[in-house]
């Protein structure tokens, strides 16, 4: 098994599970539906083309930089007629960053790596206007599994939103991930609707998917250490009188 990682950053981002109509709202994260979209355009796969073999991919996401929810309201002309079109709500996060990684056969998650790196459509992240910022790109792992990846990849939040918190040595983040079966056999998380059954625009279909939320630890590589601790003495201005 192999685990894909990428990296999920831009000016705006919108991750949409239950979005219908004029109100298009976004998840705080990005969801496996998204990413799914995104990998099948990189390998120029059809609307209607199967996605088993993508959906079957277990999927997690970490939470670098939250950002902000923002709100765009949109007004639209028919090119044709010119009658109005009805007006609508999208929501977007601005100044997010993620940490998305797929978990998979090892042949299936190096094509898609190679895929990745040379689009046949141009990736987007959640809607055709948030383009990335960053490479997508932080490499396939086969050392390690998909907590693994997720744990041990370095922080990607922007470096001053990391110094922001320059007090703090590590930082935890939140990690959602695809939910593993407990002793029991159960499934235990919260569901969500945006597990990908098909893309085909005259029917859009979507299954259930459990959720599991954990946090993890990360290095903060911009916290700025206490004077001891960089083994530089600290001043204390009241030693000479006490020695005196």
């Amino acid at each position: 098994m192999s685990v894909l990682a990428l990296q999920l950053a831009g000016p705006l981002q919108a991750w949409g599970s239950t979005a219908r109509f004029a109100r298009r709202t976004t998840e705080s994260a990005p969801t496996k539906s998204g990413v799914i979209g995104l990998l099948a355009a990189a390998q120029g796969l059809e609307r209607d083309a199967d996605l088993s073999a993508l959906a079957a991919l277990r999927f997690g996401v970490r939470i670098d930089q939250q950002g902000t929810r923002i709100r765009d309201f949109q007004t639209a002309h028919h090119a044709d007629t010119g009658a109005a079109m009805p007006v609508s709500d999208r929501y977007y996060l601005a100044d997010s960053v993620f940490v998305a990684a797929l978990e998979g056969a090892d042949a299936l998650i190096e094509k898609l790596h190679q895929a990745l790196r040379v689009p046949q459509y141009l990736p987007y992240l959640g809607r055709r206007s948030c383009p990335p910022s960053r490479p997508l790109d932080l490499g396939v792992h086969r050392d390690t599994d998909l907590e693994g990846v997720l744990t041990q990849e370095p922080w990607r939040a922007s470096e001053w939103y990391q110094k922001r918190r320059w007090r703090e040595l590590t930082v935890e983040l939140p990690v959602l991930m695809d939910a593993i079966s407990d002793t029991s056999g159960a499934l235990v998380g919260d569901t969500m609707r945006d597990q990908p059954v098909s893309f085909d625009p005259r029917h859009r279909r979507y299954a259930l998917r459990t959720v599991h939320t954990t946090t993890v630890t990360v290095a903060n590589l911009h916290a700025r250490r206490s004077p001891g601790e960089r083994g530089i003495p600290a001043h204390d201005p009241t030693s000479l009188l006490e020695d005196a």
